[in-house]
């Protein structure tokens, strides 16, 4: 299943990201989190359930966690929005 958002083509099973049809080089967690926030775009996401689906329930640090966000706004998407009170993540598309 492709996923098309803004400019972006999201192709999971060739684990690949375009923007405006060039590939976008995006670090291995960074999709998987984009993915993983795409494909749960209707719900907020809690780190909790980020960790679970991307780690594997490993214990990884908070920076971890922020870096992989971080990743995936420097790959030029930028629709990832915190909840105010600080209770998860939700693709906003």
């Amino acid at each position: 299943m492709l996923y098309c958002f803004e400019d972006f083509v999201l192709d999971p099973d060739r684990r690949e990201l375009r923007r405006a049809g060039a590939v976008v080089d995006v670090q291995p967690q960074a999709f998987d989190l984009l993915q993983y926030l795409i494909a749960n775009r209707d719900r907020v996401v809690s780190k909790d359930d980020i960790l679970a689906a991307i780690w594997g329930g490993r214990i990884v640090s908070e920076s971890a966690l922020t870096t992989r966000i971080n990743a995936t706004r420097a790959a030029g998407w930028a629709s990832c929005s915190a909840c105010s009170s600080g209770c998860g993540l939700r693709a906003a598309l």
